[in-house]
């Protein structure tokens, strides 16, 4: 354990409105970029707010990613039970060479080829959801009726899952990624998971199709186990993540008025608003984390190997020494480079299918309905702050 420090942070909480980080990372950022942290079971660490330090940290193989070293900045019921090495195919809490082997299969599955053969998809499944909210008519709940469904029924076609299954794992991710689940629910959710995994694989195995499941088992290099493990990674990351942009995103948007208007006037500003709302709202509030496997001097602090150190993504992509007047959302901005996919080996290995999701989904929902506006106050709409990813419980909307 690292000695204490006088000057130890917690992990900053209390976000001034629904898109906004705690006001304290970006004090933290102008004053220590790289700041002692107290983790909640007492361990000393690091919380680096910087961009430049934060891109470091996840550039240098001197930063492990490895389950069994790492800590968690909040208060989470499960963490003993976590420090000890990943299982197999469980790749993002993995270093090189174990990485690497992992990340080489699925990236020869993640073709751009593949990736844009979905598209036409992609809009089929936007324009079904509009349709059928339409139908129904306001007001109605956007998380469910659009936001998640499409990224939901986009990785389920890649992966080769039956989109009836969907409420197996959308139940058993809801409850893993709620740092405030019992522990007995955690362990429920994961023999559910492992369960329905080891039956799809089965059937992978006997009628392969053209999927990516199919792909990775003709690949004949994983056994089951990694393959039920990577399938679940896959398929709650493609629809978890996706879901709470498309979410969080509208609403960020309908309380932009100025911002939508300016997409509207120009569609082509649709790349921009996307890189734009990946910056802002920043959905990955709370890590990731690493630990040091040697002593690292970091802008002036010496971290010692063993330490535990977690970047904060709102704050490095708010930095006002890489984007100017940062706390502004201003679709019209050039927002690449920043580090809302990560950075380095452990970079988004689905990042350029979500791009292509919001790129068609947010346009065609304000085309349809021009005069989409919120069926509830602002302030009541219920934000996921005890999620790992962050976004809108719900999004009751009208038109």
């Amino acid at each position: 354990m690292a000695e204490s420090h006088p000057e130890a942070v917690t992990f900053p909480s209390g976000r001034p409105g629904p898109f906004d980080p705690p006001a304290s990372l970006g004090a933290l950022r102008e004053e220590r970029p790289v700041a002692p942290m107290v983790y909640p079971d007492g361990r000393m660490g690091w919380l680096v707010t910087g961009y430049s330090a934060v891109r470091s940290v996840l550039a240098d193989p001197r930063f492990s990613a490895r389950r069994e070293l790492l800590n968690v900045p909040v208060p989470f019921p499960m963490m003993r039970e976590m420090r000890r090495p990943a299982d197999p195919g469980m790749f993002i809490r993995m270093d090189p060479p174990d990485h690497t082997r992992y990340r080489r299969l699925l990236t020869a599955q993640f073709t751009v080829r593949r990736m844009k053969q979905l598209e036409p998809r992609v809009q089929e499944i936007a324009e079904e959801r509009l349709t059928a909210m339409e139908k129904a008519g306001p007001p109605q709940d956007l998380v469910r009726e659009f936001a998640l469904p499409i990224p939901s029924l986009v990785i389920c076609e890649l992966l080769g899952v039956s989109y009836a299954d969907r409420a197996e794992f959308q139940g058993a991710t809801a409850v893993l990624v709620n740092l405030e689940s019992a522990p007995e629910d955690i362990q429920a959710a994961i023999v559910r998971v492992g369960a329905f995994f080891a039956d799809l694989i089965a059937r992978k195995r006997a009628e392969p199709a053209d999927d990516l499941l199919s792909g990775l088992v003709e690949s004949g290099e994983l056994t089951d186990e990694e393959l039920s493990n990577i399938g679940f990674l896959l398929l709650a990351a493609g629809h978890e993540t996706t879901a709470n942009m498309l979410g969080l995103g509208t609403f960020a948007l309908l309380r932009h008025p100025e911002q939508l208007a300016a997409l509207r006037a120009d569609p082509s500003l649709i790349d921009n608003a996307v890189e734009e709302l990946l910056r802002y709202l920043s959905i990955i509030h709370i890590g990731p984390v690493r630990a040091a496997l040697a002593d690292v001097e970091l802008e002036g602090q010496l971290i010692r190997a063993g330490e535990v150190v977690t970047v904060s993504v709102p704050a490095a992509n708010r930095d006002p020494s890489r984007f100017a007047d940062p706390e502004r959302l201003d679709i019209t901005r050039p927002a690449t480079g920043h580090v809302t996919f990560g950075h380095g080996v452990h970079q988004c290995l689905g990042q350029q299918l979500a791009r292509v999701e919001m790129r068609i989904a947010f346009p065609m929902l304000f085309d349809r309905f021009p005069g989409l506006r919120l069926a509830v106050p602002a302030e009541e709409v219920r934000t996921r702050d005890t999620m790992s990813v962050y976004g809108v419980r719900a999004l009751p909307v009208s038109w």
